[in-house]
């Protein structure tokens, strides 16, 4: 337990013996995190919020605005149709994504606008087939990296 300021000691002069003291015992030897960087964050300003956000990053959510959500799902939904292994879900994965992108074109969006079009399947699926034909002549390895 800590001892009390005797009166008439600076503070400051008492204070730095307490830490030369608890240091000479070594009770600040193994403390967690020691040796280990700072948090990156620990520069920017206080955010009262902090614990939320750093929660929601760990557990891989994202607080977007349902435009952006909706752009990133599109990005997703393209780069998924392009790896699917048949056309029947080529057509289902562009088809569904469409549907989203049609409702949040027709009704007003909160947050920036959301700046795709629909897909149009067919395109999508004639360049499914030129990737997958690109590939079928690289190999077993599939196309060089």
């Amino acid at each position: 337990m800590t001892e009390r300021k005797p009166p008439g000691v600076d503070f400051e002069s008492w204070v730095d013996k307490q830490i030369r003291d608890a240091e000479a015992r070594g009770e600040f030897e193994r403390l967690p995190g020691a040796g280990k960087p700072l948090p990156a964050d620990m520069e920017s300003p206080y955010d009262e919020l902090w614990w939320v956000r750093r929660k929601l990053a760990r557990e891989g959510h994202s607080v977007l605005p349902p435009t952006l959500a909706l752009r990133k799902e599109a990005e997703d939904a393209l780069a998924a149709a392009y790896a699917a292994p048949s056309e029947r879900l080529v057509r289902k994965i562009i088809t569904d994504v469409n549907v989203k992108i049609r409702d949040m074109m027709f009704k007003p969006p909160p947050g920036p606008p959301l700046g795709k079009k629909p897909y149009d399947v067919e395109d999508v699926v004639r360049q499914w087939r030129e990737r997958r034909a690109g590939r079928a002549g690289d190999g077993p390895q599939g196309p060089p990296a």
